[in-house]
């Protein structure tokens, strides 16, 4: 059995691995187009805000461990083209530039996504970047070398996330957004509020509403962000609009694509093509609330994908059955999660639902250090069927997000909340956790129809 994967780092190296647990047997062999093959990619802002030592750091896996493994490893080498009659890809070796076709038995498109990138921010400026992987982490330090005033362009995970880092390393930041909160729609408006509220107390001036028609530059570097609203000026800009999945070795091998714009799979993996699968953030998932297709490229769901994908190419019998939508991060002294659905999307969705805030302490108020902690929790009205929660407190506090997806996962209601054994000692907890009194509240309400 020959299974080629293209791509390294989350999905790729995760169905490598599980392959030859699964087949020892089997010629597992990996084209990945860059130099690095597995690392943490969500730690990008954390090295660039000096709370990660350095880019090495993130590293899980070496080419060389991998190969010590049996994985064939083929750093530099760029798939361009799948004949899936044939069963064979196209490979270009960027170092020489020599093409060759290699054959597989299981093809894995581990392909990921691209950071989108509008006209205005094609350009030859220096100081002008995105965020994905190492070398693009690499490029943002190496900018930052003499940089005061820094333009972030988009509010989403990735700009505020570096929003932080850069206020760490002393610089100015302007963060742009086009849409009339930060956060995008991961957070109902009054938590978004929040966790802009948190970005301006740090220093970051936040601009709403705004749009960027273009840059501005002098000998050769970026000097400016052009927008509706007037000049910003600035000697690094980042762009972090959002991510598209590189679905082009998909459609050229005839794959189908789902709505979202992202590679259709089952549960198992496979796409419309037989003898081809795809995992990672190129692909779709099933949202266990709503039974829809999404498309949400986290860290997590990558990796599970990759394993079911390895398991399965080697011939087994594996499944992945979806998200739930759990999304977390921090923003300066405070964190922000969610799970589910908020009250906006299921409302969107035509979903008869209600929402109930709940304000109180992340442990018992009368030990010391106490924070506050907010949380919207959401439910079905008339079934009491829970539909998700949003949380915004503390850093450590806002992980009580994973009670409410592991009941999402479980088809859970309220009262399965309202009475979940949850542990309680007063430096961790009130006796009535913050879930306990929100899941109480809106029972009451969710009975209500």
């Amino acid at each position: 059995m020959r299974i080629v994967i293209v791509g390294g780092v989350a999905a790729g190296m995760s169905a490598a691995s599980r392959a030859l647990r699964h087949d020892p047997k089997a010629e597992v062999v990996v084209f990945e187009r860059g130099e690095w093959i597995s690392y943490g990619a969500c730690g990008l802002p954390y090295v660039l805000g000096g709370d990660v030592e350095d880019w090495q750091a993130l590293v899980a896996r070496t080419p060389a461990q991998m190969r010590s493994r049996g994985v064939g490893v083929r750093l530099g080498h760029e798939v361009t083209g799948v004949d899936a009659g044939a069963a064979q890809i196209t490979v270009l070796d960027r170092a020489t530039g020599r093409t060759t076709t290699e054959p597989y038995d299981r093809l894995l498109l581990a392909t990921g996504v691209s950071a989108i990138l509008p006209d205005w921010a094609r350009t030859d400026l220096a100081g002008v970047h995105v965020l994905r992987d190492i070398p693009d982490g690499q490029a943002i330090e190496k900018s930052l070398a003499g940089a005061k005033r820094v333009c972030i362009v988009g509010g989403g995970y990735i700009g505020i996330e570096l929003a932080e880092a850069f206020r760490a390393r002393g610089l100015s930041v302007v963060m742009l957004e086009k849409a009339e909160f930060v956060a995008g729609r991961v957070l109902d408006a009054e938590y978004r509020g929040r966790v802009q509220a948190e970005l301006e107390r740090n220093g970051v001036e936040v601009r709403l509403g705004v749009s960027v028609e273009g840059l501005t530059g002098k000998a050769g570097r970026v000097t400016g962000v052009q927008t509706d609203a007037g000049l910003v000026r600035a000697d690094l800009v980042i762009v972090a609009i959002g991510v598209k999945p590189n679905v082009e070795l998909a459609k050229a091998a005839g794959v189908r694509l789902g709505k979202t714009g992202a590679v259709a799979v089952n549960a198992a993996q496979q796409t419309s093509v037989a003898g081809i699968y795809a995992a990672g953030d190129n692909c779709q998932s099933l949202h266990r609330v709503t039974r829809r297709q999404v498309h949400v490229p986290l860290g997590l769901t990558a990796n599970r994908m990759g394993r079911v994908a390895g398991v399965n190419m080697a011939g087994g019998s594996a499944k992945f059955l979806g998200i739930v939508g759990t999304g977390i991060f921090k923003v300066f002294g405070l964190g922000a999660a969610r799970t589910g659905l908020t009250q906006a999307e299921a409302e969107a969705l035509g979903l008869h639902a209600a929402s109930v805030d709940v304000s109180s302490t992340d442990h018992a108020g009368y030990y010391h250090d106490a924070s506050p902690i907010h949380v919207r929790l959401t439910a079905e009205k008339g079934t009491g069927r829970l539909l998700g929660a949003q949380l915004v407190g503390c850093r450590e506090s806002i992980k009580r997000v994973d009670v409410v997806a592991a009941l999402l996962h479980g088809r859970g209601n309220v009262q399965d909340l309202a009475e979940t054994d949850l542990a309680y000692a007063p430096p961790f907890s009130s006796v009535w956790d913050v879930l306990l009194v929100a899941a109480d509240r809106l029972g009451r309400e969710v009975r209500k129809g």
